[in-house]
Order: structure tokens, then C-alpha cells, then sequence
């Protein structure tokens, strides 16, 4: 009889503890593992990173250069549900893992600008970004303009010629713009 009572003064500050490192991890910060090599040479494959998800929980746009996470499923509406359930704590009893549409990467353009892609350089508002941070020269070039639509960033990978980013997937909706990464 001892033990259970034991076990019960227990379960109190357990339950406490449980609630607020989910409400952490949903609203202040959460980690992320690095998939593949988007974003070498600045961060490499299976490198995990904490996120600042204070952007997120305030629906702050980020700046340019910073290296976000999104949600890359750009084709639906994001709701508190998904936040509860990609909780690592619940996808570890679920046996699921979400690394494959959660993206890492870099802030290009805001909304309003207008991005173009030529003479393998990116263009915002018709000036050459200097990107000191990407692995090689792009390989990629358009002639199309890509407005980035209110509400939306537009990302891309530090290793330009291996990512998939917004010239595959579109413009991200600032809601599926996890956290943010701040690089010192």
C-alpha cells in the first residue's frame, strides 16, 4: 500500500512536467533533425538544431538569411492539431517520424519582393543577393518572376544545385513556418 501511495504523490508533478514541456515545445523551442544535405555546407545531414518557435506562436515574419524549418505540405490550411500531434512525444508512441515534410531552410524573399533567377545568382527587387553561405554556384535559372505573395517567405537550401525548396514546392504560408534557427 505504501508504494502506490507512493507512486500517486508521484503523478502529480510527472503530469505537470509532461504538460509543460509539450506547451515548450509547441510555443518556445523544439528540435529538428537535418535531413540530407540541402543545406550544406552550413548544416549537414542528420545534424540536429533547436528552433525558436517564438516566431511561430506570434506570427512573426522572419528576415532575410534566416534559416527556418517548414512544414512543406504548402497545399493545406496548418491547425493547433497538427502542433499537438507532431509533438515529439507523440510521434514516438505513434512510431512515426515527420522529417520528411518538415524542411530546413534559408529565408530568400519576404512578401512584396520580387525574386528572379539568372546568370546563376538570385535577383531580389532586380539586385544580386550576396549569399557568402551556399555551397557552389546555382545551376538553376528562369526567366519567370516570382512574386512572393502577402503572408508568405519564400525559402531556398544553402546547396542550391540538391534542394528541394520553394521553386519545387511554392511559397510558404508563414503558418508553416515552424521556428526559427539564429546561426552566431
Amino acid at each position: 500500500m505504501k508504494v502506490v501511495k507512493e507512486l500517486r504523490s508521484w503523478m502529480g508533478p510527472i503530469g505537470i512536467g509532461f504538460i509543460a514541456s509539450v506547451f515548450i515545445s509547441i510555443f518556445v523551442f523544439q528540435p529538428y533533425k537535418v535531413e540530407g544535405h540541402s543545406m550544406d555546407p552550413t548544416l549537414h545531414d542528420q545534424e540536429r538544431i533547436y528552433v525558436s518557435k517564438l516566431s511561430h506562436t506570434f506570427s512573426k515574419l522572419p528576415d532575410y538569411g534566416d534559416i527556418v524549418v517548414i512544414d512543406s505540405r504548402v497545399d493545406r490550411d496548418r491547425t493547433f492539431k497538427d502542433s499537438i500531434v507532431e509533438h515529439p512525444f507523440f510521434q514516438l508512441i505513434a512510431g512515426n517520424t515527420n522529417e520528411e515534410i518538415f524542411y530546413v531552410k534559408r529565408v530568400i524573399g519576404k512578401p512584396g519582393d520580387i525574386l528572379e533567377f539568372k546568370n546563376h545568382k538570385v535577383y531580389r527587387n532586380g539586385e544580386a543577393i550576396q549569399e557568402p553561405y551556399i555551397k557552389e554556384a546555382m545551376e538553376f535559372e528562369s526567366d519567370k518572376r516570382w512574386v512572393v505573395p502577402d503572408d508568405h517567405i519564400f525559402v531556398m537550401g544553402d546547396n542550391r544545385n540538391n534542394s528541394n525548396d520553394s521553386r519545387n514546392i511554392g511559397f510558404i504560408p508563414l503558418d508553416h513556418s515552424m521556428g526559427i534557427k539564429k546561426l552566431p
